[in-house]
C-alpha cells in the first residue's frame, strides 16, 4: 500500500548540460587562460588553453603548435594544469631555449 502523498512526483533536476555550469566553467578557464589537459575519447591528451567555445566545440590554443578545434562529443575530460606542473614546464622550456 503506497504512502499518502507518495503518488506525487518530485520535480526532476535539469540534466547537467542544462544547468549552465559547463559554460561558466569554460568561460572562467578562457578568461584566466588556464593551461588545461584535454583527454580525448581515443585516449590522446592535448594541452593548451581554451580561447573560444560554443555549444558544440572548443578552440584549444597551443604554444608552438597548431591550434585545434575539438568537438565536445570527442572530449573525455578537461583537467586544469597545476601550479607545480606550470613551474616544471616553464623551467623545461627555459632550459631548452638556452641549449
Amino acid at each position: 500500500m503506497p504512502f499518502p502523498g507518495s503518488s506525487r512526483k518530485r520535480p526532476k533536476s535539469p540534466p547537467p548540460g542544462d544547468t549552465g555550469q559547463e559554460a561558466l566553467y569554460l568561460r572562467s578557464l578562457s578568461e584566466r587562460q588556464v593551461t588545461v589537459h584535454i583527454k580525448l575519447r581515443d585516449g590522446e591528451t592535448v594541452t593548451g588553453w581554451i580561447e573560444y567555445f560554443d555549444d558544440r566545440m572548443i578552440r584549444l590554443t597551443r604554444q608552438n603548435k597548431p591550434n585545434l578545434f575539438i568537438y565536445k562529443e570527442q572530449i573525455r575530460t578537461i583537467t586544469e594544469q597545476t601550479r607545480r606542473e606550470e613551474v616544471r614546464n616553464r623551467t623545461r622550456s627555459a632550459n631548452e631555449e638556452t641549449k
